[in-house]
């Protein structure tokens, strides 16, 4: 198959690799000319150190050449340039090709998944019949680019989930189907708000009690959100739920749980965002996150925490204190 993977970071570059030694044609799109000769020249991403890129592997910056002819275009950028990057790319695309978005996160002006947001801006832009599927999971991009074994979800309609299935198999990553395309990516976006919290907590001292806790009730915000907003509640409990919650929280290479560290150990979000040096994608969700509360009268005490210490800048000793103190419950309401 033809593929185009449109973004050159960490996880567009182990996807094409992937992909690549699968036997499939690859072109790695990048808007930026000079990113893609260096990783066309020298066959390795900076945030990727000892990995080689295949040389089958094509870079080009030019959107044309990347999507002309694909059989399957692989969103990789992060979720806030999804819509001007489907606004370039649209015009280009020939076909009907499976869009497939591998990106997390909710655009914060419409509160629209990205899949909804690739439907929309394609159709804007005159791409008719556009069929998407969204893949999620817990898949660290520093794993995958090293052939570690990675279960990962194709969500939306059949025959599309199945054919993206396909694309995968013989390789470390196993892809798993599901029909829920809203919750896959209701998880994937807000799992990394929370991931921030359980950061912070971790920057603050606290333990493995607080880091477990954290990550359950965290899990049960999104679950509620999720029921609300008409999603299949056993998503929550899968690969693309919990499974991806767990491995964001708790990893060294999650880049909101390292943020959430330097935050909760004192350092002001931007510093922290600075620190991590690539895109945190906990910080773009929190907005549209605090959008969804209101929307569907939600309370989600740990996204409220995480908004009153990275938004507002409140002391987050004092924030854990609150938390800690309020009205005694149940827990399964």
């Amino acid at each position: 198959m033809k593929i185009a993977i449109i973004g050159s970071g960490t996880w567009g570059v182990a996807l094409s690799r992937v992909l690549c030694l699968n036997g499939h044609e690859i072109t790695v799109w990048s808007k930026f000319p000079e990113e893609a000769a260096q990783l066309d020249a020298e066959r390795e991403a900076p945030n990727l150190p000892g990995i080689r890129i295949p040389d089958a592997i094509r870079f080009t910056a030019d959107a044309e050449e990347a999507v002309h002819d694909a059989d399957y275009l692989i969103n990789a950028v992060p979720s806030i340039f999804v819509r001007e990057t489907v606004r370039l790319l649209a015009g280009k695309v020939r076909g009907i090709p499976i869009w497939i978005n591998a990106s997390k996160g909710i655009e914060c002006e419409t509160l629209m998944t990205l899949t909804e947001v690739i439907e929309d801006e394609a159709i804007r832009n005159g791409l008719s019949g556009i069929r998407t599927v969204a893949l999620s999971g817990p898949t660290h991009a520093e794993e995958v680019a090293r052939d570690l074994p990675t279960l990962i979800v194709a969500a939306g309609k059949e025959p599309e989930t199945t054919a993206v299935q396909k694309l995968f198999e013989g390789t470390c990553i196993r892809p798993y189907t599901n029909q829920d395309k809203r919750g896959v990516q209701i998880c994937g976006a807000l799992k990394n708000v929370e991931a921030l919290a359980v950061g912070i907590a971790r920057g603050l001292g606290y333990g493995d009690n607080t880091r477990a806790a954290m990550i359950t009730r965290g899990m049960e915000e999104i679950r509620r959100l999720g029921l609300a907003m008409g999603c299949n509640e056993r998503t929550f409990f899968g690969l693309a739920g919990i499974g991806d919650l767990i491995v964001t929280a708790t990893s060294e290479h999650s880049r909101n749980n390292r943020a959430g560290t330097l935050i909760g150990q004192g350092m002001k979000t931007e510093e922290a965002l600075k620190k991590v040096g690539m895109v945190v994608e906990g910080v773009n969700a929190l907005p549209a996150a605090l959008q969804l509360c209101e929307r569907y009268g939600m309370d989600m005490p740990l996204i409220r925490a995480v908004e009153d210490v990275v938004l507002k800048g409140a002391d987050p000793k004092e924030i854990v204190q609150d938390l800690m103190n309020r009205k005694l419950k149940q827990e399964m309401i």
